[in-house]
């Protein structure tokens, strides 16, 4: 199983903490919960994966663009289509089974269906020539690996344009790309226009183009931004702020107000995200080291979270006595969403895939060494 990439630089925890804290408040955000806070995190929690991956682009990516697609290519899009093809494959075994069916589906009365070959075929296509096609109930949040690559790749040849000419610095060109980005996303919105050739029309594509050169531009002037108790306060006010008057987040529409909200809340919610896993990190205790944990293993979380919150599912279905189809809702069950269970759909979504991971890393170790000598696995 692969780990989405990071490019080799010494270790940094605090970040690997932030991309624990980003994964999280993901799950949370999927789990329904009550609106402020669902409103509020939407404004910040996708930038937060962006400006994490720019945080670790270096000037030799440029100077090996070649091998820094490479390793985006095995580290985002073989994932991707290995994962999309077993939900692919499942996908009419979710409906045999009951985890999916025609009565429930998502917010917007949306359901899924079972797939003809056909449809198997056409959605087989989509993943490989486009990152698209994959189980919407199932793997709802797989644009990420499409959003991840394309941004990286397309910072790093802005970039390496720019650079080349003579003319920027790295960090000079990341101020421009940021410009570019924010400009394109202008344009488009205003005039209405899509990336034909881009799954859902490339408007996240365009925001994780920003976001990673926010993230370069951190690690750049990180020793001059100051960390402040009062500032953290201030940040969670603003976030809090903007989920109550429901400004955007990384949605695949655009409106003109994203240009100016959007950067906003993404960069003070990484802001306070960085702030206080430097606190965690200073002190070497479980809450750190399990944190650090989530954060090298995020990728796990990701793919298997939407299918663990289904057992917290059915207990919903047996506390409230709701019809046992209700397991077919995407992605949590709709029901008294204001209530507490999100706490138990989100200790699932975090918990029960990187328990998965532990088991399977057992298996991979144990299995070998109880078997008969000579004998392979």
């Amino acid at each position: 199983m692969h780990q989405i990439p990071i490019d080799a630089m010494p270790r940094n925890t605090v970040i690997s903490i932030c991309k624990a804290i980003a994964i999280i408040l993901m799950v949370i955000g999927h789990a329904e919960t009550p609106g402020l806070i669902t409103a509020t995190l939407y404004t910040f929690h996708m930038p937060l994966f962006f400006i994490t991956a720019g945080y670790f682009f270096s000037r030799s990516n440029m100077d090996n663009p070649w091998g820094f697609c490479a390793r985006r290519f095995k580290g985002l899009y073989v994932p991707f289509l290995k994962w999309s093809l077993l939900f692919l494959v499942l996908h009419n075994v979710w409906f045999h089974l009951g985890i999916l069916n025609e009565q429930y589906g998502n917010w917007s009365g949306g359901v899924t269906h079972p797939y003809t070959w056909h449809a198997m075929a056409s959605r087989l296509m989509l993943m490989v020539t486009a990152m698209a096609g994959y189980d919407e109930f199932m793997a709802g949040a797989f644009w990420f690996f499409r959003g991840l690559l394309v941004s990286s790749i397309v910072y790093m040849v802005l970039s390496k344009l720019l650079c080349d000419s003579g003319r920027m610095s790295m960090h000079t060109s990341a101020w421009a790309i940021v410009a570019i980005a924010l400009a394109f996303a202008a344009f488009r919105i205003t005039n209405g226009l899509t990336v034909k050739y881009i799954a859902n029309g490339g408007m996240r594509e365009t925001w994780g183009v920003m976001f990673f050169g926010i993230g370069v531009l951190f690690r750049r002037y990180e020793p001059q931004i100051r960390q402040h108790w009062a500032l953290g306060v201030m940040y969670l006010l603003l976030l809090c702020a903007a989920g109550h008057f429901h400004l955007h987040g990384m949605n695949n529409t655009g409106h003109v107000q994203d240009l100016w909200s959007l950067p906003l809340t993404g960069t003070i919610g990484f802001l306070l995200v960085h702030y206080v896993s430097t606190l965690i990190d200073r002190r070497d205790g479980r809450l750190r080291r399990a944190l650090v944990y989530i954060g090298d293993n995020t990728l796990y979380i990701f793919i298997l979270h939407i299918i663990c919150y289904k057992p917290v599912s059915l207990l919903k279905i047996w506390w409230y006595g709701l019809d046992p189809a209700q397991i077919g809702c995407h992605m949590v069950i709709h029901d008294y969403h204001e209530d507490w269970f999100w706490i138990l759909y989100t200790i699932a979504g975090v918990g029960l895939p990187l328990a998965a991971l532990k088991a399977w890393q057992y298996l991979k170790t144990s299995v070998p060494r109880l078997l008969p000598s000579g004998t392979s696995a």
